[in-house]
């Protein structure tokens, strides 16, 4: 009997247990991988993202070209009679630079002269009524004619400088025929002629800076050859329209060369300060780059999680670089080591930078 009830117990005192196991509930699987979630804490080392005054300059590649060229050339074709210059010839303006063939100079002045004997006969007699209104007229417009006729003749028969500049092409010899068609230059042309006292660069600046350019603003030049070298230039044209498809407008740079350091068909580099202002500064490793896109993005703290903002770069400074991002302020606290590990809304402990991994 004792035993019986003593089995009753141990049975009652099981069910109990069992009861109370039941109440409290078992932890459900979704609960514990919830819990794990929010457990997932990321070592970081930041940086609060400063302002600094600097100077928003843009730079852009381009070809060095001749201030002036000028391909030259008589009006008609003829024989070459004499060229004064080859290539690399110093010139002055107005030096001659080539003679053509004078043969038909020779007969129009001929020509003019017995004309103009006949006018000055025939306008005494005008001015004494002694010679018809017609004839006068007639001679008259025939002398006027090989005048016109001779004036053209002495332009085209001698070519001169229109600039001081140096020859760099010469397609002609002496006594060869010009004939006026294009060459291997693409150009009808006995000499082709540049000036290279100065310089001039084109450049394509995006729209956004038209309001900036200025005429008149003071540009610097590298050459890539001149390693610690700078060249002064200034903007003296800025084109009137945008280009729809790029969406840039074109300006004009004059290189002042006096030295002959440079030459045209160099490649070089213009720099153009725009304007002094704040700008937020962080080390260049703290930007990543969205595979696949040009999109850049930060990672900054704020309540203890990682929040991703897109950016734009914009000056370089070595290892630091401009953002341009609205949700980036002064004091901010920016992620710069452990941030390819992250995602927006993680948990991160803030470390010192040489603990971060």
């Amino acid at each position: 009997m004792f035993n019986k009830m003593k089995q009753i117990r141990l049975i009652g005192t099981n069910l109990l247990i069992l009861g109370a196991m039941i109440s409290c509930g078992a932890p459900k699987k979704d609960d514990k991988n919830q819990k794990q979630e929010t457990e997932i804490v990321e070592k970081v080392a930041v940086l609060p993202v400063e302002k600094k005054l600097t100077g928003r300059t843009i730079e852009y590649p381009c070809t060095l070209n001749p201030f002036e060229d000028n391909y030259l050339a008589p009006a008609s074709a003829g024989r070459i009679e004499k060229i004064y210059v080859e290539v690399g010839s110093k010139v002055t303006k107005g030096q001659v630079i080539a003679q053509m063939d004078r043969t038909q100079l020779v007969q129009a002045e001929t020509n003019m002269k017995t004309l103009e004997l006949d006018y000055i006969r025939l306008d005494t007699l005008s001015k004494l009524g002694s010679v018809a209104k017609q004839q006068y007229d007639q001679i008259k417009g025939q002398y006027d004619v090989a005048k016109t006729n001779v004036a053209f003749l002495k332009e085209n028969t001698q070519l001169t400088a229109p600039f001081a500049g140096v020859v760099s092409e010469k397609f002609f010899e002496d006594g060869e025929m010009f004939s006026g068609t294009p060459g291997s230059a693409g150009k009808a042309a006995i000499v082709h002629l540049i000036q290279v006292d100065n310089l001039k660069a084109f450049v394509s600046i995006p729209e956004k800076y038209l309001p900036a350019i200025k005429q008149g603003m003071t540009v610097s030049v590298d050459a890539e050859i001149y390693e610690n070298e700078k060249f002064e230039g200034t903007v003296f044209r800025i084109h009137p329209t945008i280009d729809p498809s790029s969406h840039t407008f074109q300006v004009e740079i004059k290189i002042p060369n006096s030295k002959n350091l440079l030459r045209p068909g160099m490649y070089s580099h213009i720099s153009m300060e725009l304007s002094k202002d704040d700008a937020l500064i962080v080390p260049a490793a703290a930007v990543l780059k969205l595979q696949g896109s040009n999109d850049r993005y930060v990672f900054i703290v704020k309540d203890g999680k990682a929040k991703r903002v897109s950016t734009q770069l914009g000056r370089r400074f070595d290892d630091y670089v401009e953002i341009i991002a609205d949700e980036v302020k002064e004091g901010d606290t920016i992620v710069i080591k452990g941030q390819a590990r992250l995602f927006d809304g993680v948990k991160v402990e803030i470390v010192s930078q040489q603990n971060a991994e």
